[in-house]
This record gives C-alpha cells, sequence and structure tokens, in this order.
C-alpha cells in the first residue's frame, strides 16, 4: 500500500481562472518553499510539441482534457513536494478535483470579474477556450467555475495585491498550517 505524505509534503496545488496568475504565483512560491514548479499547461506543450491553442485546434478538446487529466493526477498522486499550477479548466473534472484533494493542498486563486476582464486582452491569444466568444460568454464560464473553484479549497482574494504580497501570506498560511497540522 502507498504511504500518504505528511502535510509537509504534500504538493501544493493552485487552482483558478486562466490568467489569474497560478503560474506567476506558483513559480515564486516554489522558490520560497525549496520546491520543484510544475505547470501542467507547459508540461503538456513540451509532451505535445506544440501550444495548447494548437493543440485545441489540431486535436480538440477532448483529447486535450485527456492528456491533461493523466498528466495531473500522475503529479497528484506520484510525486510530493511540488508546487503545480493547474489549468483553468482542469479542475473542472471529476478525476482531476478528487486526486487534488485527496493527495493535496489546494489552493483557489480568485481574481474578481472586473479586474479579469481588464487583462483580456493579454490572455485572449493564448486561451483556446476563449476564442470566439463574447464577453457575456467569458463571464458566464468564469462564473459558472466559481463555485467549483472554491468548494473544498483554500480561497485567497488576489484583487489589488501584487505577486509577492500573495506568495508571502501564502508562504506565511502554508507554514503555519505545517505547524499546526504537524509533519
Amino acid at each position: 500500500m502507498k504511504r500518504i505524505p505528511s502535510i509537509r509534503e504534500r504538493n501544493i496545488v493552485l487552482i483558478g481562472f486562466m490568467g489569474v496568475g497560478k503560474t506567476s504565483v506558483g513559480e515564486q512560491l516554489a522558490k520560497r518553499l525549496f520546491r520543484d514548479f510544475i505547470d501542467v499547461d507547459q508540461e503538456i506543450e513540451k509532451t505535445w510539441k506544440m501550444k495548447i491553442s494548437d493543440i485545441f485546434r489540431l486535436k480538440g478538446e477532448e483529447a486535450f482534457r485527456k492528456i491533461e487529466r493523466e498528466m495531473t493526477i500522475d503529479y497528484c498522486t506520484n510525486t510530493s513536494l511540488k508546487v503545480i499550477s493547474l489549468g483553468g479548466g482542469a479542475y473542472m473534472q471529476d478525476a482531476i478535483r478528487t486526486a487534488c484533494l485527496d493527495h493535496c493542498i489546494v489552493i483557489y486563486l480568485d481574481l474578481s470579474w472586473s479586474l479579469w476582464k481588464e487583462r483580456l486582452n493579454v490572455l485572449i491569444d493564448n486561451r483556446p477556450v476563449l476564442q470566439d466568444k463574447k464577453v457575456e460568454e467569458m463571464e458566464q464560464l468564469f462564473t459558472k467555475r466559481q463555485p467549483t473553484y472554491q468548494k473544498n479549497s483554500f480561497q485567497v482574494e488576489t484583487d489589488g495585491r501584487e505577486v509577492a504580497e500573495i506568495v508571502s501570506y501564502l508562504e506565511e498560511v502554508i507554514k503555519l498550517g505545517w505547524e499546526i497540522y504537524g509533519s
């Protein structure tokens, strides 16, 4: 039987809508906690040797979600001491959500719709889920995903906070959790 990692060894998984800063926060948090950082979307791009948008276009969303699910579950169940950034839609998959909750510490980076919308111009080209969508449709997707992100995760409001501030806060909270809940 496989040993369940201690609270200190568990991977830390960052979830939230696309473009909220999971990769930026994750990279810095991993450095602060002396862990490896994994961006699942980047790992998928390396594996398939193409951009996510090209995978969606050439292989379809279903093929993308399948490899996303396989990789994420593998990272969650077979590794430890990592900070893992999930793509915005990954946590919507039941199998991924279960693996994250069973084996990792899940942190939801929350950004308000109004501030997210301000980032739209820099996001739209690299986010296939947003292609050909009206702003109203994007808002519906944003709103639809919120309850799933919020359920069973530690929520961090990111509005008006710089990455360094978010990382410092998370480092403090995580280390406090380690102290309270033991090794």
